[in-house]
């Protein structure tokens, strides 16, 4: 158990997990004979149950946190590496995609504390499913997290295969996924200072201060713009937003609403809440 609490530890496990799920997944990658959607989808699944099985192995689920950042970081390379052309509509959403997960997996760094902590939101749902709960695992906290940044990823997959020429429209987007990356970097250092302090109650400073959740408006809109951007170039793939729409449903529908019950229990959030907007940083007119 003493070891489990070493950071260092815990970055090596994470190294060598991650080092392993993308070499099963390239191999696999490599070797299916199908469309390269295909292959990448079930490539990443491969990747995805490896992280799972460790995951089940220290029992924590955490382990499959960084999976969210780095997965679209080693697609887009490895694409890259192969595609023929590299212009601006190739390189844009790879430099906002990598800028983003450069600094989402460093955010993840910062808070990591060991394989011996796991984020409240699985042991709540450890808790609250009880038996159910391996199943919850593997489908809710590893697989659909996975499907849903494979989607959001896929536009920028298509723009390194099928190397579209850029246009101004993709220029604008991209500018909105950089700022994006911008909005929820800042969140998140306003955070961390704030959690510092350890005041207790709400933030009430900074994007906060009008703002329940900038951070994942943040995530929201830099999916949103990497997908913009591709229909812009290539909208007879219009249909590939889904990728960005299914992982808005998710913030607002599963992530938001866990992390508004989890306030609750604070004193004044009935009062916080009516006189803070979900996620646009925009004061409320009073009543």
């Amino acid at each position: 158990m003493e070891i489990l609490k070493s950071r260092t530890f815990g970055f090596i496990v994470i190294m060598i997990v991650y080092t392993m799920a993308t070499a099963c997944g390239v191999i696999c990658y490599l070797y299916l004979p199908l469309d390269f959607r295909l292959n990448l989808l079930i490539a990443d699944i491969i990747a995805t149950v490896i992280t799972f099985i460790f995951s089940v192995l220290f029992r924590n689920a955490s382990v499959y946190d960084p999976y969210w950042s780095v997965q679209p970081i080693v697609i887009v390379i490895a694409y890259a590496i192969e595609a023929p052309i590299l212009g601006a509509a190739q390189i844009l959403p790879m430099i906002a995609i990598f800028i983003w997960g450069v600094r989402l997996t460093a955010n993840w760094a910062y808070t990591f504390h060991g394989l011996e902590h796991q984020d409240w939101r699985y042991t709540m749902l450890h808790q609250t499913t009880g038996k159910f709960y391996p199943l919850v695992n593997f489908l809710g906290i590893h697989l659909v997290p996975t499907l849903i940044v494979y989607g959001c990823t896929l536009p920028a997959v298509f723009t390194l295969v099928y190397t579209p020429s850029f246009n101004a429209g993709s220029a604008v987007f991209f500018a909105l996924s950089i700022c994006a990356v911008i909005l929820q970097g800042t969140a998140d250092c306003q955070m961390h200072a704030f959690r510092k302090r350890k005041t207790g109650g709400f933030i009430r400073n900074g994007l906060w201060k009008y703002s329940r959740h900038p951070n994942y408006l943040g995530e929201i809109t830099m999916w949103w713009g990497v997908a913009l951007a591709f229909v812009c170039i290539m909208p007879e793939y219009w249909y590939l937003i889904a990728g960005a729409f299914a992982n808005t449903l998710l913030f607002l529908f599963i992530s938001i609403p866990l992390a508004d019950k989890r306030q609750s229990r604070k004193d004044g959030f009935a009062d916080y809440k009516a006189a803070t907007r979900m996620l646009l940083p925009i004061k409320k007119q009073s009543n």
